[in-house]
């Protein structure tokens, strides 16, 4: 079985039209392997995949690097996946199976409060984040702080979402007229997407256009 690093905190409708997004898109990276595989939700909303077949190890490790994984144990100086659960002065608490806090002298994104850096950043709740595991201070990993710096240093900005999938992100930019605004929807996690913008395209004037069609956390990253 394979603990996905991906949230499932939507409730309703929304809910199910998220699982069976997740169904589409384990069905697409499995559809060359020869395994069985079932899909669960836990209690604390990370979505399970139970795989049986002769490639089912091929199969979890495909899962793995695509999603990362929550796992049992941590091993220090080992890379994880958590989902940004909150923050505080004392920086970033994510959520990797169980609270994992990084301190905010280990986040290395550069100055300023861990609330200024995630607005700064367009890291909306829930985003997963990879991390280092330390006994005493976990901190980001660098090729996550490689791309969130590669972001505000790209010729265009983005728009970052949470609470939807790439699906109805994708349609809400085209039912609001900016269907030309976007170069493309890139996912971050089945409910967090990464709206890249055009060149010229204003990522604030974006967030206001198409924010009363989002029920979502929407954040700029501006160049």
């Amino acid at each position: 079985m394979v603990v996905l690093a991906t949230k499932l905190y939507v409730e309703g409708d929304a809910r199910e039209r998220a699982v069976d997004s997740l169904r589409s898109l384990v069905a697409n990276d499995l559809a060359d392997l020869d395994v069985e595989w079932t899909l669960g939700v836990r209690e604390d909303g990370f979505p399970s995949v139970t795989v049986e077949g002769d490639d089912e190890v091929v199969a979890r490790n495909l899962l793995r690097e695509e999603w990362g994984a929550i796992t049992p144990t941590f091993e220090a100086g080992e890379e994880y996946v958590g989902t940004l659960e909150s923050w505080d002065d004392e920086g970033f608490v994510l959520d990797a199976g169980e609270r994992v806090r990084i301190p905010a002298s280990e986040l290395g994104l550069g100055q300023g409060s861990p609330a200024q850096i995630r607005k700064r950043f367009g890291l909306v709740q829930h985003v997963p984040l990879r991390f280092v595991y330390d006994d005493d201070a976990p901190r980001l990993a660098d090729s996550e702080r490689d791309r969130l710096y590669d972001w505000t240093r790209a010729d265009t900005g983005r728009l970052n979402v949470n609470s939807a999938t790439r699906a109805e992100v994708r349609a809400t930019m085209n039912r609001a007229g900016h269907a030309r605004d976007v170069v493309t929807v890139e996912r971050l996690g089945l409910l967090e997407q990464s709206v890249v913008c055009t060149e010229g395209t204003d990522p604030p004037g974006l967030l206001a256009s198409v924010g009363e069609y989002l029920p979502a956390e929407l954040l700029c990253v501006v160049p």
